[in-house]
């Protein structure tokens, strides 16, 4: 399996969308729940932007195939008054005490692109042991008779800048395997059934383009492991018995699945698209060359309530066996009931908008878990429906 990689502790936005001022602590899974144009998916589309900004890639094209949603400038920023049409985006990113702030300018001129202000980089540790060493060196420089002893100080003090700017440039770089490439991932039955069809965006595009090329790569891994999860995985479906993948070589464009019931094999061609989104989703997770963090919008697309459940404590347990960050909306009840919201590592948020029409997120923790009128806990997704987490249109 790979090796265990930092991921973002939390995230702090101003001026994005409809996101106003947000700031949340995240888990190894993250399951967003709430009624349509809540900004659910604004905050998916924040890490995007942070990820683009990374690669100083800004333009809409590149934005566009990550899964981003590109309105006119004044639309991406906040508007809920005239004066946020020139203001900058504002995006930080906490990651193992390691912060990343980003502001966003675009001058509101057609054609033109947004841009990276600035970035500041800090090691709260560090900056500790920094600024208790300022305030040590301001003793001794205060003692102007020891010639000596100012030039040691003051050298000290130039080596330990050097060493911090060394320093935020190492964090720099070990912020870029876990949000670099991050995109979200809306598959749709088209590309998964078009095998042979690759995306510009390797190694999977954002409606699933490039599958069977994964699916191909992943079955010439040494470590069959790896294949025989996804084949696991798909016993999710009682018709299911097997799966068989060309080789790498093979310019096949599709898998054989075996349907226990039928005395043929059919091809993706013929699958339930229900059984091609799990196909993906798990391969999502398992494969080595996709994406450390990425998110995945309306998991339960095409998928049976139960089925949903089941799927949603696969991807926790896969999501940790395979070191992925993952984000995911969804609006039924049924993935609810898949989340163990007594593992730190998997959170539930419940988004709405207040007053002022601004985005808000709460985390629904184990404590806040409804419980019956017979004082048992009640189901997530009971509790949802029957409006106790929040969430559900209050119009009607």
């Amino acid at each position: 399996m790979t090796q265990s990689e930092e991921m973002i502790e939390s995230i702090h936005i101003q001026n994005f969308k409809s996101i106003y001022d947000l700031n949340i602590t995240l888990g190894r899974v993250n399951l967003f729940i709430g009624e349509n144009g809540s900004g659910k998916s604004n905050l998916l589309e924040a890490l995007v932007f942070v990820s683009a900004g990374q690669s100083n890639k800004l333009d809409n094209e590149f934005l566009v195939s990550r899964g981003l949603r590109v309105p006119e400038p004044q639309l991406m920023r906040s508007a809920f008054d005239e004066e946020s049409k020139d203001k900058d985006i504002e995006i930080s990113i906490n990651l193992d005490k390691k912060l990343r702030k980003i502001n966003f300018v675009h001058n509101n001129q057609e054609y033109s692109t947004w841009q990276r202000k600035e970035e500041n980089i800090i090691d709260k540790d560090n900056l500790k042991d920094f600024m208790s060493f300022l305030e040590e060196n301001k003793q001794n420089l205060q003692n102007k008779g020891h010639t000596g002893e100012i030039k040691k100080a003051k050298d000290n003090l130039y080596n330990m800048q050097i060493t911090f700017k060394n320093v935020s440039k190492n964090i720099f770089e070990s912020l870029m395997p876990t949000i670099q490439n991050f995109l979200i991932y809306s598959p749709e039955n088209t590309a998964l059934r078009t095998f042979e069809k690759e995306g510009q965006i390797q190694p999977l595009g954002i409606n699933g383009e490039g599958l069977l090329k994964l699916l191909k790569v992943i079955n010439n891994y040494q470590d069959k492991s790896y294949i025989q999860t996804i084949i696991e995985s798909l016993q999710l479906f009682d018709w299911f018995e097997d799966i068989t993948i060309p080789s790498k070589e093979n310019i096949e464009n599709h898998v054989i699945i075996k349907d226990k019931y039928l005395y043929r094999e059919i091809d993706q061609r013929s699958a339930n698209e229900g059984f091609l989104f799990i196909l993906f989703y798990i391969t999502l997770i398992v494969a080595k060359e996709t994406p450390k963090a990425f998110a995945i919008d309306n998991i339960d697309a095409s998928l049976n309530p139960k089925l949903c459940t089941k799927l949603m404590t696969i991807i926790c347990d896969l999501a940790k066996k395979y070191d992925k960050q993952i984000f995911l909306t969804t609006h039924n009840p049924a993935i609810l009931d898949g989340i163990d919201l007594n593992d730190e590592e998997q959170k539930l948020f419940v988004v709405s908008r207040n007053k002022s029409g601004h985005t808000r997120m709460k985390n629904i923790t184990a404590k806040d878990k409804p419980k019956s009128s017979n004082d048992e806990p009640l189901k997530l997704s009971e509790a949802f429906l029957r409006g106790y987490l929040g969430g559900l249109p209050k119009g009607f």
